[in-house]
């Protein structure tokens, strides 16, 4: 970054808050030494800085001090309405009129010039957001409540529960095209995600530690958890492209040699039915060599589908292979 620049980035930074001189070294990836010489040149040229020592010392900009509006060159335009454009692919969000507005007034302000070298570039560029169709009417509430670190009772559609769940909600994000609510779970006493769409109340209640034995989950799991599995498997290029989109482990695919790839990592216990039929839907694209255990719950999956397909089955034998594949799946 020129050093024009990083004064410019200086003064944006201090208009929103305090910085020492180490935050912004760190920042601007130069040395505390070179933030010093930044600030005295500042200085100099009459922006009225002050510093402070103590706990909320640091950097100022004196009350009042306004930078006149900023001017984006071509590659702060592009990553801005890159951003929001890809923002507008989203089904639903909590800001679904703002990301239209917010687009409108950025262009409004870029200069048609260098608009007119930023158009191309987004035509031949883009964040793939698959095309989901559902509402999430919850979901400003909850960003809220997350941020504000409360407690919550949750109405949740699962694949085998429609129940109340309580939650601490951590974080919330978006993936796959869609929201995402990371939690701690009071019934199964770790973190859970859980699909924000899935959501169909929301009641704020006090901590769980506060509550009387008559006002926790009945039916709670007080046994320890069982210990994670560690599951190996070796895949090919197809499998490996696949997994690496898993949010949660994808990061852990390696590449072997030139023709195969491995995942080894430690599974918990309770996204072991999950594991199972994920491998088995990678078909011959991934081969799970540990546990065993797993190994044979595939390959039972496998049976089933032969069974469901096999020609010299009759329709009502199909039926069974059919109810059975459910069962396992």
């Amino acid at each position: 970054m020129k050093r024009a620049d990083r004064l410019m980035a200086i003064l944006i930074a201090l208009q929103h808050k305090s910085e020492t001189a180490q935050s912004l070294a760190d920042k601007f990836e130069v040395s505390k030494r070179t933030i010093l010489r930044d600030m005295q040149a500042l200085s100099e040229i009459g922006i009225p800085l002050y510093s402070m020592t103590g706990p909320s010392g640091g950097f100022h900009l004196m009350d009042g001090y306004q930078l006149p509006p900023l001017q984006f060159d071509v590659k702060e335009g592009l990553a801005i309405l890159f951003a929001l454009r890809a923002m507008t692919k989203i089904q639903d969000t909590p800001f679904n009129q703002e990301r239209w507005t917010a687009l409108d007034k950025i262009k409004a302000i870029i200069p048609d010039e260098t608009l007119e070298q930023i158009d191309p570039i987004l035509n031949h560029v883009e964040l793939e957001v698959p095309n989901r169709n559902y509402k999430t009417p919850l979901l400003m509430s909850l960003l809220e409540y997350t941020v504000n670190s409360q407690w919550l009772n949750i109405k949740y559609r699962s694949k085998n529960h429609h129940r109340w769940v309580e939650i601490l909600p951590k974080r919330v994000y978006t993936a796959h095209g869609f929201w995402y609510c990371e939690a701690y779970s009071h019934l199964h006493q770790e973190d859970r995600i859980f699909r924000v769409d899935r959501m169909d109340n929301i009641e704020v209640i006090e901590s769980t530690d506060n509550m009387t034995p008559s006002q926790k989950p009945s039916g709670k799991d007080t046994t320890r958890p069982a210990p994670p599995i560690r599951v190996i498997a070796k895949l090919t290029y197809q499998g490996a492209l696949q997994l690496e989109q898993d949010p949660h482990i994808g990061h852990l695919v390696k590449n072997i040699t030139d023709n195969e790839w491995e995942i080894d990592y430690m599974c918990p216990a309770t996204e072991w039915n999950y594991t199972v039929n994920y491998f088995f839907s990678l078909g011959l694209n991934a081969h799970v060599i540990e546990p065993e255990a797993m190994r044979n719950e595939i390959f039972q999956l496998g049976q089933n589908m032969c069974h469901r397909y096999s020609a010299k089955k009759n329709p009502i034998e199909n039926d069974t292979s059919e109810i059975n594949l459910k069962e396992q799946i």
